[in-house]
Parts: structure tokens; sequence; C-alpha cells
């Protein structure tokens, strides 16, 4: 009787360590890793919208648009990102990214439609809200160095 319940007790400890061993990964199960943001754009839906449609019927194809814009023409504007991730601990990387354009003319209708890609520029930062300038450092020093040469 003593015997097995040696057995028994290696057994439950080989479990336990087995199961501590095992817990830090159970939150990984499940995750796929993507994760999608923004409109969903659907093709078939998509190719509905054809040139001198009026914008209430581009609105119920498509829906709400993410951002509009009234400078240099009407234009609504669908944006969607994919992100993917290895695994839940690393950090995220763009796998895809589009922005649906729907440019309307002064009667509100259809003139044309676009879709921008990765490819077409550079990746939205959903996250920052800010929007990155060129040359600031460079102003800088370049006055820096118009002070020092002024003496």
């Amino acid at each position: 009787m003593g015997f097995s319940l040696v057995v028994v007790s290696r057994q439950a400890r080989s479990l336990v360590a087995l199961a501590l061993l095992a817990a830090p990964l159970a939150g990984c199960l499940g995750y796929d890793g993507v994760i999608n943001r923004g409109a969903i754009i659907e093709e078939r839906k998509v190719a509905q919208v054809k040139v001198g449609m009026p914008a209430p019927q581009v609105l119920a194809l498509l829906g709400t648009p993410s951002t509009t814009s009234t400078i240099g023409g009407d234009a609504w504007y669908y944006v969607s990102q994919r992100i993917q991730r290895e695994l839940a601990f690393l950090p995220p990387e763009v796998a895809d990214q589009h922005i649906l354009a729907v440019y309307f003319d002064k009667t509100k209708k259809v003139q044309r439609i676009a879709d921008y890609g990765l490819k077409d520029g550079k990746v939205v930062d959903f996250l920052s809200r800010t929007t990155p300038t060129a040359g600031a450092e460079f102003n800088f020093i370049r006055n820096m160095l118009a002070k020092l040469t002024s003496f």
C-alpha cells in the first residue's frame, strides 16, 4: 500500500509541474494574430458603385465613410487596415492597408473611384495621431548656424 501512494504522488507531482509549465502558454491558444481595423470593404459592393451614381446610393451600398474631404472637391474615404502578429507579445506589423476613395462632382454624383494600398503611400499610424513633418530638425540646425554666423 505504501508503494502505490508513492507512485500516485509522483504522477500527481508530474501533472502539477506540467500544468504549471503549460499555464503561461494558455493565453496564446485561439490567438490568430490578425487584427482588422477600420471599414470592411466588400469587393462585390464596390463593384456596384458606378460613375454617375448619386451619393445616397453610395452611402446605402458602402455605409458611412471613415472620413470625408471637401478640399479640392468632395470625396469619401473608407480606410481599412489589417495587422498581423506572430505571437501575442510581439510587435504588430501592417500586413495590408487600403483606402477606398469615392470622388464626387459638384452635383454629388460619383466622378471616379480609387483604391489606394500600401504600395501607393506610407503606412497610416492610427494610434499616434501625429503627422510627421519633413525638415523640422534641419531647419532648427540651419537657424542655429545662422545665429552663430551672424556674430
